[in-house]
């Protein structure tokens, strides 16, 4: 069974994946910002011991036991934050489960993020599995809850549901008919957020943009899935629509994928951030029909294993980025060749 970030899902040639998050807090515990390192200990350990109470095949690993490489891993996967990783004191512990789709975040900027993803479009199933999982901690594992407010966490933004339901879509047509300013604008005007693909700061890279909620309080869980889903649905629509608009100029079209294909597949050396870019242009020639030479299965094998952290997984080693950008395009070549 592949794992959920290398299959395709619902509307997969627009919206790469669907992810919610839930922020959550246990009673009787103050906020991280408060904590000692004794304390954070304590949560550690009783999020531990609820474990086989919990089910889904999660395990308990503590960021010491990892190694930077795979820290990094989990962060290019979107499964944790670049801050839960990098914090200095090296504190801090996750649950995940063999098909990864399931990550919970211990003593990040809460006692718990919950989250859940999958590929395409799937936030109401997602939703469903996140509750479960939320009121299995839940129940072993009182939270933090005002009858008023709601849900309290560390951050006034994230206070009543908790919730944080994202999407991860890839706009190539709406950049390059020049429609991408305008759809940003709408997407902020209707309460929503939009930023790069790992998250607040970062830029977004390849088209990729992540469209999440930015309201959490004064509206339910329900309302909050159903306007994203009807934003994201509306972004779709525009972005097939841009996509017809650059195929009525065939050969500018295929000449621009097909000159990406060529760079990638013959490149000596490559960085991480060329890879980016070119491959956005050819997940939108597979997605059209125009390069036939790959299938979807390889072009998300290809954003995977062209990161750096993921890539040196994939090669089994740490090696430094002058060679990183060698054996790159060697393992672009090794993976568009695969039978």
């Amino acid at each position: 069974m592949l794992n959920w970030y290398l299959q395709s899902g619902k509307e997969s040639d627009v919206v790469v994946s669907s992810r919610i998050r839930l922020a959550r807090n246990l009673a009787n515990f103050p906020f991280m910002t408060k904590l000692d390192k004794t304390t954070k200990q304590k949560i550690e350990e009783a999020i531990k011991e609820a474990i086989p109470s919990i089910g889904y095949g999660l395990k308990f690993i503590k960021l010491k036991d990892m190694d930077d490489i795979t820290k990094m891993t989990l962060v290019e996967k979107h499964l944790v934050s670049p801050n839960f990783v990098l914090n200095k004191e090296n504190i801090g512990a996750m649950l995940i489960n063999d098909d990864e789709n399931i990550s919970v975040m211990i003593n990040e900027e809460d006692h718990l993020r919950i989250q859940v993803m999958s590929s395409g479009l799937d936030i109401e199933n997602l939703m469903n599995l996140a509750i479960e999982v939320d009121e299995k901690i839940g129940s072993k594992l009182p939270y933090a809850y005002n009858e008023k407010y709601g849900f309290l966490t560390a951050c006034p933004t994230n206070v009543g549901t908790g919730l944080r339901v994202s999407v991860m879509v890839h706009l190539p047509g709406l950049a390059r008919t020049g429609n991408i300013r305008k759809i940003l604008e709408v997407i902020n005007n209707f309460g929503m957020n939009i930023r790069g693909i790992y998250g607040e700061g970062s830029k977004a890279g390849g088209d990729m943009y992540q469209v999440s909620n930015k309201q959490t309080i004064g509206i339910s869980e329900t309302e909050i899935v159903k306007n994203l889903k009807l934003i994201t649905e509306k972004i779709i629509e525009q972005e097939r629509l841009a996509r017809k608009i650059l195929a009525r100029d065939n050969i500018e079209l295929e000449d621009r994928v097909y000159r990406a294909y060529g760079t990638l597949t013959n490149a000596k050396k490559i960085s991480s951030t060329e890879a980016r870019e070119l491959l956005s242009e050819i997940k939108l020639g597979t997605d059209l029909g125009i390069i036939k030479e790959l299938d979807d299965f390889k072009v998300k094998k290809l954003e995977l294993y062209t990161k750096p952290a993921n890539l040196q997984k994939y090669l089994g080693k740490q090696i430094e980025s002058y060679e990183r950008d060698i054996r790159r395009a060697e393992v672009i070549k090794q993976i568009i060749g695969e039978k």
